[in-house]
């Protein structure tokens, strides 16, 4: 156990090193919640476009998936085991570089930046059912997750807990939810997590990967301009 922390310790103060003024920026805003009300706001409305009311269903699976992971990673996972985030764990002190001074709560495993982020990943891949989609919102998990390392906030041991533990509420919600819409629509299908059948227009889903890719891009073009007036 003492190598698995030291080999952690060790990739995160390799991968914390990476840093500079444009991506310090970049991070800042990218690991903060609100920049993503705007996607979210489509996913409300790709919902409620293809499910019209049933989409109160889909919404209320989202929030007790959102519910779970937040609860799960910090009350269980992160009194439970109780370990230090990197930005206030004395053996490492001075070494991590910290983004504006931001250290985050006193424990960090497991991270719920990551859980939050590949639950809603993975549930809504087995929801959407569309390629592309599922390539865009794997790399907005990692780029989430990686943020709290760059931000030197939570080793990759933390991160990996959470998209793990992420993944498998994602899933497990999903199926929960396939259970109780299947008893509002009578003769729907039973639950396949690997079908291909598909609820939601190719189109309606393109807006929430359009709207993401618009987002990251934004929040680059600002850290850059925020660079030039610095």
């Amino acid at each position: 156990m003492e190598t698995l922390i030291q080999l952690d310790q060790e990739l995160l103060l390799y991968l914390n090193s990476f840093t500079s003024p444009l991506f310090d920026n970049f991070f800042w805003v990218v690991t903060s919640k609100s920049i993503w009300f705007p996607m979210y706001a489509f996913f409300l409305y790709v919902i409620f476009r293809n499910q019209g009311v049933k989409g109160i269903i889909t919404v209320l699976a989202l929030a007790l998936m959102v519910l779970l992971c937040d609860q799960i990673s910090t009350n269980i996972f992160k009194e439970g085991f109780e370990r230090l985030r990197p930005s206030h764990d004395p053996s490492i002190q001075g070494l991590v570089d910290l983004i504006n001074g931001k250290r985050g709560g006193k424990y960090g495993f497991v991270s719920s930046h990551a859980t939050n982020s590949f639950g809603l990943a993975v549930f809504s891949i087995l929801l959407f059912r569309y390629r592309w989609y599922t390539v865009f919102i794997l790399f907005w998990a990692a780029l989430n997750s990686y943020s709290r390392i760059y931000m030197g906030v939570h080793y990759p041991g933390d991160i990996l807990g959470g998209m793990i533990l992420g993944s498998l509420i994602g899933w497990f919600v999903y199926w929960l939810y396939k259970k109780v819409s299947a008893r509002f629509s009578p003769g729907s299908e039973a639950i396949y997590p690997l079908s291909k059948h598909q609820d939601f227009s190719v189109a309606s889903v393109q807006t929430i990967i359009i709207s993401g890719i618009l987002t990251i891009i934004v929040v680059y073009i600002s850290s850059v301009l925020l660079l030039d007036l610095m």
